[in-house]
């Protein structure tokens, strides 16, 4: 009698319920060093997402090989919601600069496509040159001699500039870092020419007389720099390239997880606060399902499969 009045209990007990997620800290790996447009971003989002989980989200910067080391550990890391990455719009240049140990698509959770907005093109005051139809001038005038920086071969800032480079006929030396804040320091120190820069980190830079602005990449003019023209309206009227961040766990992320950070970050979107943060970077709030990341995704690796060959970028 007492065994049967055990299992009776038992079995109207059930297994015990799962904790709610989140019940510790959650990491964000932000794949650039510290200081830059992606850090900036991801500190943001970090900030947002501990007041929506109710558990703090630690920044964690990796930096080197253009994002691909911290996205690599992101992408490797347990499917438990506890290890998060920020993805750069780069990471759809990865399968065609670097032979990648995962699959780009098969083994990636992609949760929310989180900002998209332009690149702002910056040179060093010394460089003679205020407009962007000058800086073609004076770089067929040096065909090889002008330096440019970025964060990383194959990251979108540099296939941004050789996009460039390629439609104007022109030949730019490329000089790599390991992350935005250090491609924009050297930049401002003169020991690189020209910089395809986020706006966020460029433009106090830019007021401060440290950094001329001459363009900006996207078909229209952004708020944040309205003077600054495009530089499709420059010379170039086929020229577009739209720079987002969005994050991401990886393969095996359980859909309840996924979706919980997709609405909490969605939320946070349609806030006055981060609309007004994001167009004061030059940017715009973008959300949507996990599926339109993906296709977003999908559709930018042919993209720049096609860019890194013409330009005949490699792996260093």
């Amino acid at each position: 009698m007492i065994r049967l009045l055990a299992a009776v209990l038992l079995f109207a007990s059930g297994p015990a319920a799962p904790q709610p997620y989140p019940v510790k800290p959650v990491k964000l790996i932000v794949p650039f060093a510290p200081g830059g447009g992606s850090d900036v971003s991801g500190r943001f989002i970090a900030q947002k997402l501990s007041t929506a989980l109710g558990q703090q989200v630690v920044v964690e910067n990796r930096a080197g090989a253009g994002g691909l080391i911290g996205v690599e550990a992101g992408i490797k890391s347990p499917p438990d919601g506890y290890t998060l990455t920020l993805l750069p719009s780069s990471y759809t240049a990865y399968p065609s600069v670097y032979k990648l140990k995962f699959d780009p698509i098969s083994d990636l959770a992609p949760i929310i496509q989180i900002s998209q907005g332009p690149l702002l093109v910056v040179v060093h005051p010394a460089l003679p040159v205020n407009t962007l139809q000058e800086l073609v001038a004076l770089a067929k005038s040096r065909p090889g001699k002008l330096n440019f920086a970025s964060p990383g071969q194959g990251t979108t800032l540099q296939l941004a500039t050789e996009l460039f480079a390629t439609m104007a006929g022109i030949k730019l030396h490329h000089v790599p870092y390991k992350g935005t804040g250090p491609a924009l320091t050297d930049t401002i120190a003169g020991q690189t020419d020209l910089y395809f820069s986020g706006i966020s980190t460029a433009l106090p830079q830019v007021r401060s007389g440290r950094l001329r602005a001459i363009a900006v990449t996207t078909a229209r003019r952004v708020a944040a720099a309205p003077e600054v023209p495009t530089i499709a309206e420059s010379g170039l009227p086929d020229y577009e390239v739209v720079v987002w961040y969005g994050l991401a766990g990886p393969k095996g992320l359980p859909r309840a997880i996924v979706n919980r950070i997709n609405r909490e970050v969605a939320l946070a979107l349609k806030s006055p606060e981060v609309e007004e943060r994001l167009e004061h970077d030059g940017s715009l709030p973008a959300g949507g399902t996990p599926e339109q990341f993906l296709a977003r995704i999908k559709q930018e690796i042919e993209v720049w499969r096609k860019v890194v060959t013409d330009a005949g970028i490699k792996a260093e």
